[in-house]
């Protein structure tokens, strides 16, 4: 059992990296594009998928600056959703016709 061990770790890192790149957002993955960092962890069963995790993968901002984004990324989605999307949405364009 022991003998399959490196084998059995090397394919559950793969699919972990494989799963991580294909749900990653494409703008978010650093460095290649997404379906090149897919193809380099499936091609290359160790290297590939430790580079996907050192130079690939999007890097977790901690602290006050994710906290900001976070709250800018909240405050856009509010101003989108109280915008008219189209003329017919537009109450004021309506009272118009």
């Amino acid at each position: 059992m022991l003998r399959y061990l490196p084998v059995l770790l090397s394919l559950a890192l793969t699919v972990y990296c494989v799963v991580d790149a294909i749900q990653t957002d494409e703008s978010a993955v650093r460095n290649l594009p997404k379906m090149a960092w897919v193809l380099i962890v499936l091609l290359f069963p160790v290297i590939g998928p430790i580079s996907w995790l050192v130079a690939g993968r999007p890097e977790k901002q901690v602290g006050p600056v994710s906290q900001q984004r976070r709250r800018r990324a909240q405050q856009q989605r509010e101003r989108d959703a109280r915008r008219p999307r189209g003329p017919d949405d537009d109450p004021d364009f309506l009272k118009g016709l």
